[in-house]
């Protein structure tokens, strides 16, 4: 081969290689693989908030969405045989049946390897004689919750976390109503950046939930007024946990829809499940993010 020949065929390898480097340049970030599970809830709703963080978490361009829905109340519960390994984060949108042990299992399993969980509203009143789940969600209620199962969390007046041995029901909450939410931990980078005090729509405010409080900072609370028919506490409503290598974020917020269309709420359930796949947050927050005094909600 003469040298013309020779250019000709390291100037077409030189090519090559640039158009494999701005492929791989050029090809799309891998979405993190997230999967709900949902279908069985004693909110009537369940569907609907499925389907509404389905789409909060994909509109951020991070997320690819599953879902697995269990039989309901009463069925065959051995079907229901979701593969965790597939996933980066599962988010509970679950309150019902217990599960087969074979997944309580896998489920123990998969957060102690890394595995992220996000728990949304009603899930932390999920299996109450599940001992591993208690300590990945670190709170919960009802489900005859106790002093038996931890204590009582809440912050006093000059801001310091209780830790409440005393005899007591485990799980509470006063009327329907709006409220603000105080950030307690501003440097967590779930809550990097966001407004100390703001406003969420209206809601359950959740309160003297008891558990193992292990491994748990407590990201936001709220007042449960007395007016309301609250506790008159600060309660823990936004926690971080972690189980084994595993990170859960466990927000008590999203009993009804409306509650849902908070842009509070969506910021934190986005941000919360992208710390529990990466241990970081990579998401701005939106401009549209409430005030102390004003609620900011999605049409």
């Amino acid at each position: 081969m003469n040298k013309f020949g020779e250019k000709i065929i390291f100037l077409i390898a030189c090519l090559c290689i640039l158009c494999m480097q701005y492929s791989h340049a050029q090809s799309p970030k891998e979405k993190i693989k997230l999967l709900i599970i949902d279908g069985q809830n004693n909110h009537g709703n369940w569907a609907q908030t499925t389907q509404m963080m389905k789409g909060y978490l994909e509109e951020t361009g991070l997320f690819a969405v599953d879902i697995a829905t269990t039989p309901p109340e009463g069925g065959d519960m051995e079907d229901f045989k979701p593969v965790f390994s597939n996933y980066k984060v599962v988010l509970l949108n679950y309150n019902g049946d217990a599960w087969p042990q074979t997944i309580n299992a896998a489920f123990e399993s998969f957060v102690k390897n890394g595995g992220g969980v996000v728990s949304v509203h009603a899930a932390d009143n999920a299996f109450p004689e599940w001992p591993e789940f208690n300590k990945m969600i670190g709170l919960g209620g009802w489900g005859n919750r106790s002093e038996k199962d931890g204590p009582y969390i809440y912050y006093d007046e000059a801001g310091k976390l209780v830790k409440d041995d005393s005899p007591g029901v485990g799980g509470s909450h006063g009327k329907f109503h709006a409220f603000k939410i105080i950030t307690r931990n501003k440097k967590h980078p779930i809550t990097k950046d966001l407004p100390e005090v703001w406003m969420h729509n209206k809601d359950e405010l959740y309160d003297r939930l008891r558990g193992p409080a292990e491994n748990m900072e407590v990201l936001a609370t709220a007042y449960s007024a007395k007016d309301q028919s609250g506790t008159g506490r600060n309660e823990p409503i936004m926690m971080a946990i972690t189980y084994g290598r595993g990170k859960i974020f466990h927000t008590t917020l999203g009993h009804a829809n409306e509650s849902q269309q908070c842009i509070g709420f969506i910021t934190y359930l986005q941000r919360g499940a992208e710390w529990v796949a990466t241990g970081k947050v990579t998401q701005k927050v939106p401009a549209a993010f409430p005030g102390p005094d004003k609620i900011s909600i999605r049409p």
